[in-house]
């Protein structure tokens, strides 16, 4: 089984996250802490108020140190105090349209904060894994129906998605110039393994991003107003949280063991996960009212915003094929889960033992 072969691997294991601080690094701290490892962060303050990182209180549970990826200084000296031997790189300015507004900001956070990462990993003896997280936006789109394979064009349209299409490239220029390739060996025989995991849109209690669809139907509730669905017939490869960031740490530790097992990997849902904005929504909706007899429901209203794509899925046959990797949760679990995280949230309660029940059953399900 693959969750108790992550407890044993991660057992005690030195463990660097950066962008910690934002929603799915906060999932995967707690990950990483329910597995038994030694956890370290790297990140500026948490992204929105509230937080799930501060919810949580992460701050106390791990090594955290707040600051700005693109700092080399303080980054290589959490390296150096820290001494990782596996390095997940998260940081980044995830957002379209936020791209839209400082393009400049975004390439120098998801472009030079990949070179500090690499470079602070090329100079620390102990790192023997690192893992580059991206997004399926990392392919040029031809809103093709048929999903995206590792070997497509890397050509994002938007300064975001274009920044991490970049942020794979100066991985994979660190991997030939300073990391053996293929090999992953360096000329001076030590060993460090390198990937990039590409994923889809993911879901999950605790996420205050703007301009993300699930943070908006809270917020909507929230305030007793209908759920405003800018794009409805955009369709994206949605997925649990814990997905994702299990597969990364699946290929984190693989990737240690087994050096051949480095390279890029897809982590989509199939093809049920690929669902139009529109639909989700509803979905949300449909659950909402029934676990809390509500009336939620959603209206759509486009605002002429900036482009973005209409259709994007992703193949994930590889990762199945190397790993034996398969996602687990459909939509409707998916969105049950989210749900059951932000009742007692929006009730005033602490859902942290909720989020620990769904990391603890996932694993043991896995």
């Amino acid at each position: 089984m693959l969750g108790e072969k992550l407890r044993q691997f991660y057992k005690g294991k030195k463990v660097l996250v950066t962008g910690h601080t934002g929603f799915k690094g906060a999932w995967m701290c707690k990950m990483l802490l329910e597995l038994g490892a030694d956890v370290a962060g790297f990140a500026l303050q948490p992204p929105t108020d509230p937080s799930l990182f501060e919810i949580c209180n992460l701050k106390e549970l791990i090594h955290h140190v707040e600051g700005d990826i693109r700092d080399l200084e303080s980054l290589r000296k959490l390296f150096d105090d820290f001494k990782p031997e596996i390095v997940i790189h998260m940081a980044a300015q995830p957002l379209v349209r936020e791209s839209y507004r400082n393009p400049v900001y975004t390439y120098d956070v998801n472009v030079m904060g990949t070179v500090n990462v690499l470079e602070c990993v090329r100079l620390t003896e102990s790192v023997k894994s690192f893992l580059n997280v991206t997004t399926d936006k990392v392919y040029r789109n031809f809103e093709w129906e048929r999903g995206y394979k590792e070997d497509d064009i890397l050509n994002g349209y938007d300064p975001y998605s274009n920044s991490k299409s970049c942020s794979e490239l100066v991985t994979s220029s660190y991997k030939n110039s300073f990391f053996g390739g293929e090999s992953g060996r360096m000329e001076n025989g030590r060993c460090v393994a390198i990937s990039t995991c590409r994923a889809g849109n993911v879901l999950g209690g605790g996420d205050f991003a703007d301009n993300r669809i699930i943070p908006d139907c809270v917020r909507a509730i929230e305030a007793g107003k209908e759920i405003i669905v800018r794009n409805p017939y955009s369709t994206r490869p949605y997925q649990h949280v814990l997905e994702p960031v299990t597969a990364y740490l699946m290929v984190a530790m693989e990737q240690m063991l087994d050096l051949t097992k480095a390279g890029n990997y897809n982590i989509g849902p199939g093809d049920a996960g690929c669902i139009a904005t529109g639909d989700l929504v509803d979905l949300f909706c449909r659950k909402w009212n029934i676990y809390k007899a509500g009336e939620a429901k959603r209206k759509d209203e486009p605002d002429g915003g900036p482009h973005e794509a209409n259709f994007l899925k992703l193949n994930s046959e590889k990762i199945h094929e190397t790993f034996g990797w398969v996602s687990t949760l459909n939509m409707e679990e998916t969105i049950d889960r989210v749900v059951e995280w932000t009742i007692p949230y929006l009730a005033g309660e602490d859902p942290t033992p909720v989020m620990e029940t769904q990391i603890i059953q996932y694993i043991q399900n896995k």
